[in-house]
């Protein structure tokens, strides 16, 4: 007796579920959810960046708190120290003293600036004509000078009326800030546009020159004052 065999048909027709079911552990389980519960998951590192900034804020504050603390506890030590010194200690003169150490460092500063600025200033003042010689400008040269040279000498008695004591001063105030402002302006020259390289240091090596001569006759004058008296 032949058993009966299924038909091609049902024998190769694939499977189908029409049944879909899922996986859900129970540790996953929220309530209202039928999959594994992944909203929670985002929610939680959405989280986080919020978290650590209020961390590293409380951080920053406490931080700031000690640091407040630490400089009161100095202050505090520094006057039971000085309420706890000898008495010649607190009759010194500490002011004076203050300013005579500011003031040398002052003349000191002025020494080497004196000393360093005439060979730095000829140097950087030949490498920019060289400059306008490679470019076929040294015609233009003369007229930025000319007028930075007219410049200096403007500001110079605009700052000595408005200031007359810089008259009698010992040293010459308003020339050192006119020769600072403009080697600021100076020493940038090469990163200047095309007519701002030929030009702009031009005009600075007038306005620095006359002042260099001002202030070289500033010098020169009590040197003429003392001998005027010494021959009266």
């Amino acid at each position: 007796m032949s058993l009966p065999y299924p038909s091609t048909s049902t024998c190769f027709q694939p499977l189908t579920y029409t049944k879909s079911f899922t996986i859900q552990p129970p540790f996953l389980k929220f309530k209202g959810s039928s999959g594994l519960g992944i909203k929670p998951f985002y929610t939680s590192q959405k989280t986080n960046p919020k978290i650590s900034c209020a961390i590293n804020v409380s951080a920053a504050h406490s931080s700031h708190d000690d640091r407040k603390l630490q400089f009161d506890r100095l202050i505090n030590k520094a006057r039971i120290l000085w309420d706890n010194s000898p008495q010649p200690v607190k009759n010194f003169p500490w002011n004076a003293a203050l300013g005579n150490f500011i003031q040398l460092v002052i003349d000191l500063t002025l020494a080497v600036v004196k000393y360093l600025y005439v060979p730095v200033f000829t140097v950087t003042s030949i490498s920019e004509l060289s400059y306008c010689a490679r470019q076929r400008k040294l015609v233009l040269v003369p007229l930025p000078i000319l007028l930075g040279a007219a410049v200096a000498g403007i500001l110079k008695e605009t700052a000595l009326e408005m200031s007359p004591r810089l008259r009698d001063a010992e040293v010459p105030w308003h020339l050192i800030a006119i020769a600072i402002f403009f080697t600021l302006i100076k020493l940038p020259g090469p990163y200047y546009p095309y007519w701002g390289r030929i030009l702009i240091p031009q005009f600075a090596n007038g306005v620095l020159f006359r002042a260099l001569w001002f202030a070289i006759l500033w010098y020169r004058r009590p040197k003429v004052l003392k001998m005027s008296e010494s021959d009266s």
